[in-house]
């Protein structure tokens, strides 16, 4: 090869120029011996004549400089290069690192010194470096590839012949742990690629894509400017067009603001120059130039239409390895992947649509990503496919993806699409989209958490888009808000669906989300109850009812011709017990505010018969079993709520008094204490409701079962049944049946006096209270009674307390 190109050499020098030659070929003879000396200090010294040797040569007249590089050019080659070269026939390297440094530099000098004469020693040139780029002292590294760089440019007519062997070292040196060292690699291999053989950019892409993912920012800027400058400048660019524009615009989301300005800055060049290199092919789209589509995300920052070009015409290229990237096991790999997608996008417009299947299938994946970066870029992917594709195609692909297997990747690339369509392309597919969400197999796809929050933004988006196009849709809008606050994994969504709540009522201009309810709780309660007759406790119906009659508020007294038909075939006893216990506990809270829900129209007490007679009587009934024992304090607890509610006439009140006290009599006896606890206390309610006097033998049959509570395990208890027998002695009283029950009454008294005594403090106290209430029935009985025990007591203060009452009574008439 070197005689080859000596013949292509410029023509033999002249007498100076040989004059010259000789005198620096005899000062080299005498000065690299001294390379070769046993003395680091010898060979230092030599390296330092020789570098002030050729710093201090005049330079070429610049008119024809090529003759006296020549003349220089062939003593330095054939002396300096066989000793820069490690051939293992001779000694060993140089084993000094400073010193290696050195001889590198002196290559480049000579490089620099004597241009493109040197070609003729190209090989061995190529081959020095080759061996100081894998160096293991980093400086040599770094001076090996300026060196390169240097030789590229200086002979750029023989170059390519020898820049492929370079890659290989570079390669292997492109990962290096110094980041300067990193950088000059980068450099140096695209000047290397620009003046050699552009078959090596398939071996050098890979590497440099890994490079992308640098955490220096200046070694992600280096590759950004090289594959910007062969996107401008190298000679088969056109055949790389779509393996260099990935690597270009990847740098377009770096964390670094520097990075992503200097990738815009030449992109934007790239773009350009394609334009004005194409000017033919583009004429019609110069000339009448297409407004930017009208829900653009940025029209003023548009790409310009060479760019946009460059994109469409190779995305077909690049699509298919993007999508596989974007669902890589490596994390960085997906981001990165996600990130240049969405720029791709911005850039092809209205020409995705072509490719809309296997973008849908890749923001599937990528929505389900762990890397929250990644779903967040493939959302916004998402949006531009709305914004420049017509809801006629995507929505088609889309609802019937989700129809066959509904997701919450599915769910979010439906609302982001959504979300990025116009308004008025959407417009007449609101509808559509609406009963499609509503639809079970969608609504109630999961019950996690996340599929919910997706849900829920699917209709965020078509209302923040559609705004008062969704009026005509509020009631499917309202079905899917429903399913979402119902489901058992969507905690932490209510303040998100109050939310949506609140816009779609300003949608529907109504004040609030209680307009709506007042609106459409009859129909979304006819809708749940169609399937009444089958529902379990696992039934999503079962949930939304409960979602429905809570936030409904005064719109339920409205639905109760609707309600208590439901309530009472779900209530029967030979229902489902787990789902009774759901109903009985939604029933006790709408009761404890009947006022404001199920009574707001004053309607309640034209079906209080259904209510105690066919919901609470029969789950009243004792049934072996804890279920059973559940449903029954269930049931007290919802009577209470009832009588507590204050929604109840006197004459109301004792018809379920009537129906009622038989089994609540009953209930004292059982195993929970809240049961017995809540009976003493309706029983107390039930005494203290004014009206007709009550029967001496239905007040007798009262106050064995609440003295029997007395001797409850629970204080509680006992306190509670204390203060329903004072009661139940007011109200002797008060209906004047004293003289039919002054047997029981002297019972009652014994039994109490039994209880003065009790080790509780508490208890004794509320016993004290009850004989100071009966103690105007028959004061000589008690004084008697009590005279007869106080002797037994283990302190007779109470019974002295209760004699001195009895004595400040006024006599009797």
């Amino acid at each position: 090869m070197a005689a080859l190109v000596a013949a292509e050499a410029a023509a033999p020098p002249g007498p100076a120029e040989a004059a010259e030659a000789a005198e620096l070929s005899r000062a080299l003879s005498r000065l690299l011996p001294g390379l070769e000396a046993d003395s680091k200090l010898g060979r230092r010294r030599a390296l330092e004549a020789l570098q002030h040797l050729l710093e201090a040569r005049p330079e070429a007249p610049a008119a024809d400089p090529a003759p006296a590089a020549a003349a220089f050019q062939g003593p330095w080659a054939r002396l300096l290069l066989p000793r820069l070269l490690p051939e293992p026939a001779r000694r060993p390297p140089e084993a000094c690192e400073e010193l290696r440094l050195a001889l590198v530099q002196l290559l480049g000098l000579a490089v620099s010194l004597g241009g493109a004469a040197l070609a003729p020693y190209l090989d061995d040139a190529v081959r020095v470096l080759r061996c100081t780029l894998l160096d293991p002292f980093a400086a040599v590294r770094r001076e090996s590839c300026e060196c390169a760089a240097r030789l590229a440019r200086a002979t750029p007519d023989h170059f390519h012949m020898q820049s492929e062997s370079l890659i290989s070292p570079l390669m292997q040196t492109i990962s290096h742990q110094h980041w300067k060292v990193r950088v000059a690699v980068i450099e140096a291999t695209g000047t290397v690629i620009q003046f050699g053989s552009g078959k090596s950019v398939d071996d050098v892409l890979p590497h440099f894509a890994q490079r992308l993912f640098d955490d220096v920012p200046q070694v992600r800027q280096a590759v950004t400017c090289v594959v910007g400058g062969w996107l401008l400048s190298l000679r088969d660019r056109y055949s790389f067009f779509h393996k260099l524009i990935p690597l270009l615009l990847s740098s377009f989301d770096d964390d670094v603001p520097e990075v992503a300005r200097v990738a815009a800055s030449l992109w934007e060049q790239v773009g350009l120059q394609w334009q004005k290199e194409n000017e033919e092919d583009l004429k019609d789209k110069l000339d009448f130039a297409s407004p930017a589509p009208a829900h653009h995300p940025s029209p003023e920052n548009r790409p310009a239409l060479g760019c946009r070009e460059l994109v469409f015409r190779n995305l077909s290229k690049i699509l298919p390895a993007i999508c596989h990237d974007i669902t890589d096991w490596v994390a960085g790999t997906r981001v990165k992947a996600a990130q240049l997608l969405a720029v791709l996008l911005l850039h092809a417009e209205d020409h995705v649509t072509q490719h809309l299947e296997l973008l849908l299938r890749t923001l599937l994946r990528a929505c389900a990503d762990e890397e929250r970066a990644v779903v967040s870029s493939a959302a916004r992917s998402a949006e531009l496919i709305g914004a420049f594709v017509s809801p006629d195609v995507f929505l088609k692909l889309l609802l019937s993806v989700l129809r066959k297997s509904a997701s919450p990747s599915g769910l979010l690339v439906l609302a982001s699409v959504l979300r990025g369509c116009p308004r008025e392309a959407l417009q007449p597919h609101v509808k559509g989209i609406a009963t499609a969400l509503a639809q079970p197999h969608i609504s109630q796809g999961a019950e996690n958490h996340l599929y919910g929050e997706h849900l829920l933004l699917c209709v965020q988006a078509l209302i923040a888009v559609c705004r008062e196009d969704c009026r005509g849709s509020s009631l499917q809008l309202m079905e899917v808000l429903v399913t979402v606050m119902a489901s058992s994994g969507a905690t932490g969504l209510g303040d998100k669906v109050q939310k949506t709540m609140d816009a779609l009522a300003a949608v529907e201009s109504v004040d609030s989300s209680q307009d709506l309810y007042r609106e459409h709780a009859g129909p979304l309660l006819e809708w749940l109850a169609a399937s009444h007759h089958d529902w379990t406790v696992h039934s999503a119906e079962l949930l939304q009812l409960d979602v429905v009659v809570t936030h409904a508020g005064p719109a339920l007294g409205e639905l109760l011709p609707q309600l208590i038909p439901v309530l009472r075939s779900c209530l029967q006893p030979a229902r489902d017990p787990a789902m009774r216990l759901q109903l009985f506990s939604i029933l006790s809270r709408v009761l404890l505010r009947a006022k404001e829900t199920v009574d707001s129209q004053g309607q309640l007490h034209s079906y209080l018969d259904t209510l105690v007679k066919d919901i609470l009587v029969p789950n009243l009934q004792w049934h072996a079993g804890r279920t059973a024992a559940a449903i029954r304090t269930a049931t007290v607890s919802c009577l209470w709520a009832l009588i507590s509610s204050e929604s109840l006439s006197a004459e109301q009140l004792r018809e379920v008094q009537e129906a009622l006290t038989p089994q609540i009599l009953t209930t004292l006896e059982e195993d929970a204490q809240v049961t017995r606890l809540v009976s003493c206390r309706i029983i107390d309610a039930f005494l203290k409701a004014s009206g007709a006097v009550v029967r001496p033998d239905e007040l007798v049959k009262v106050y064995p079962e609440l003295l029997k509570r007395l001797d409850d395990v629970s204080n509680d208890v006992r306190l509670a049944a204390a203060s329903t027998l004072a009661t139940w002695l007011r109200r002797v009283e008060s209906d004047g049946s004293k003289s039919c029950c002054q047997s029981d009454i002297q019972h009652l008294y014994k039994e109490l006096l039994v209880h003065l005594d009790d080790p509780e403090g508490a208890v004794q106290d509320a016993v004290l209270e009850v004989l100071k209430a009966g103690s105007v029935l028959f004061p000589d009985l008690l004084v008697r009674e009590t005279e007869a025990v106080i002797h037994k007591h283990r302190s007779p203060a109470h019974c002295e307390q209760l004699l001195q009452h009895m004595q400040a009574l006024p006599p009797a008439p």
